[in-house]
């Protein structure tokens, strides 16, 4: 009978562990990042290939990261960002955030903006340059361009003549007496 409950009691604490929720990837970037997340059935997919051809180029490349984009690519059950492997409890939970469906003949390609919701998604056939404009019209990214505006601040230098007074060296502390 002991060890009827204690082969139970193990299962129930090793269940347990194995069933902890995992946060999705989504939720660390959200605020930081824009994410692009291509769900494929294969590499050789046209659109996931168009895509990473696309990011090879050192411009576009540059444009991708200059709008905080990160890219998450999810091939079958096999998920990457910026061609990193994810863990599977990560790429599950990220499959489970976003819910794309059936995955039929075209990928399927979703821009998430940096409040965590979905901006555009779309099957098939992607642009970049698109896409950058999507990302460039939200409101978030008009925020950013406004704070990246050099502002020029007047430096107040002292005068040469007026000389500043030396410091004084602080005092030693008083023990306390108890």
């Amino acid at each position: 009978m002991f060890i009827r409950l204690w082969i139970l009691a193990s299962l129930l604490v090793s269940g347990a562990v194995q069933a902890v929720e995992v946060a999705s990837p989504l939720e660390q970037d959200r605020g930081k990042f824009r994410p692009l997340v291509i769900f494929a059935r294969s590499t050789a997919d046209p659109t996931l290939q168009a895509i990473t051809k696309e990011l090879a180029d050192p411009a576009t490349k540059q444009a991708f990261t200059e709008r905080d984009m990160v890219l998450y690519t999810i091939v079958n059950i096999d998920g990457k960002r910026d061609d990193k492997g994810l863990e599977p409890q990560s790429t599950m939970s990220l499959l489970r955030g976003l819910k794309p469906g059936m995955i039929r003949d075209k990928a399927k390609v979703i821009l998430i903006g940096k409040d965590g919701e979905k901006k555009v998604e779309q099957e098939g056939d992607v642009d970049l340059k698109e896409l950058f404009k999507v990302v460039d019209a939200m409101p978030m990214a008009e925020k950013e361009a406004q704070a990246k505006v050099d502002v020029v601040t007047p430096e107040t230098k002292t005068p040469a003549s007026k000389a500043t007074k030396p410091v004084k060296p602080a005092k030693a502390p008083v023990p306390l007496s108890d």
